[in-house]
């Protein structure tokens, strides 16, 4: 006889998303219509626009949040509504494929597994060179990783309901705002014994569109800043995803490569130095380079590529500064309090 399936409870926090929901929400209803999951859950995080009414007209179950919370208390305050064996995590800004229960189930099968996430597609929404090298790079980094991950991703991801509540769900407390609250999740499912997957072929389109000054802001102090005093004071570096062994000398090459480039009009030979970097960082960005060319065409590819150099340096100068304040900063204050 065969066993039953496990139940889907798709939860979807939202703020100020009334313009995308009608996109995020079709498949996602068309699935629950289908049969394929048992319910579709959209958290208002006290959105100032008719987000919550959006929903409702569409056709999802709607919870209102009493107070503004981030992403991570609104998913564990639809967590503990959903009535499904698995929730899956999708976020206001991101399309599903149709095939995402086949991938959610099929993962959940396999001994130990408590988490799965996915990838972006190779076709996201923004029109502008810098947005798309943005969303492509995500793609990138995930369609390469390791299939047994580290830790999660709540954009497009699944849990084991009972499990993801018996360890206390996302820690809405330390991340009020959008942030790494996923990344610490998936550290925590790992000390508790579950197993993360990461599944290429889990796919959903991306609608942020970015721009320079928003990522800078958030690389630096929604990703790389807690990420790293995260890493540091607990975890560790991975070699997986974008902190791997490749990617830190990838990031070591930049550096050397602008340090160089300002010491040019002071020495000759830091030209030539400036030049050996180039064209290293060329080599060892070959593979990215080709990627976004064939994704977006030259501009992104070259744009992309440059302003990678400027990612790997802003994103090492922020670790180097958390190992300061940590090794440093942190044992100056603990004497002085002693």
């Amino acid at each position: 006889m065969t066993a039953p399936q496990p139940a889907i409870s798709a939860i979807v926090p939202a703020f100020r998303a009334a313009h995308l929901l009608p996109r995020v929400l079709a498949p996602l209803i068309a699935l629950r219509d289908a049969g394929e999951i048992s319910e579709v859950i959209v958290i208002d995080d006290v959105s100032p626009d008719d987000t919550a009414e959006v929903a409702e007209r569409l056709g999802a179950q709607v919870i209102r949040s009493t107070r503004n919370g981030g992403p991570g208390a609104a998913r564990n305050l639809g967590a503990r509504a959903a009535t499904g064996d698995l929730l899956w995590m999708v976020d206001s800004d991101v399309i599903p494929e149709a095939d995402g229960p086949r991938h959610i189930r099929a993962a959940f099968a396999e001994p130990g597994v408590r988490a799965v996430f996915g990838s972006y597609d190779e076709l996201p929404d923004g029109a502008p060179w810098f947005s798309r090298y943005k969303n492509l790079t995500h793609r990138y980094y995930h369609q390469l990783a390791r299939r047994e991950a580290s830790t999660f991703w709540a954009g497009c991801g699944a849990v084991d309901r009972e499990f993801y509540l018996s360890i206390g769900g996302f820690d809405a407390e330390t991340y009020r705002v959008p942030s790494i609250e996923d990344i610490e999740l998936g550290y925590r499912i790992r000390r508790h014994g579950g197993r993360i997957l990461l599944i290429r072929e889990f796919e959903a389109k991306h609608l942020k569109v970015w721009t320079i000054p928003n990522a800078i802001h958030t690389d630096i102090f929604r990703r790389a800043l807690p990420w790293a005093r995260l890493m540091i004071s607990q975890e560790g570096v991975p070699d997986d995803l974008n902190t791997s062994w490749g990617e830190r000398v990838k990031a070591l090459v930049a550096l050397v490569l602008v340090l160089a480039l300002l010491a040019t009009p002071l020495a000759a030979e830091a030209g030539l130095l400036a030049l050996a970097a180039a064209a290293l960082a060329l080599a060892l960005n070959r593979d990215f380079a080709r990627y976004l060319y064939g994704h977006g065409g030259l501009g992104i590819a070259v744009g992309g590529l440059i302003y990678h150099q400027f990612y790997y340096i802003y994103s090492a100068t922020v670790f180097v500064w958390c190992l300061f304040e940590y090794h440093v900063l942190r044992r100056r204050e603990l004497r002085t309090i002693s």
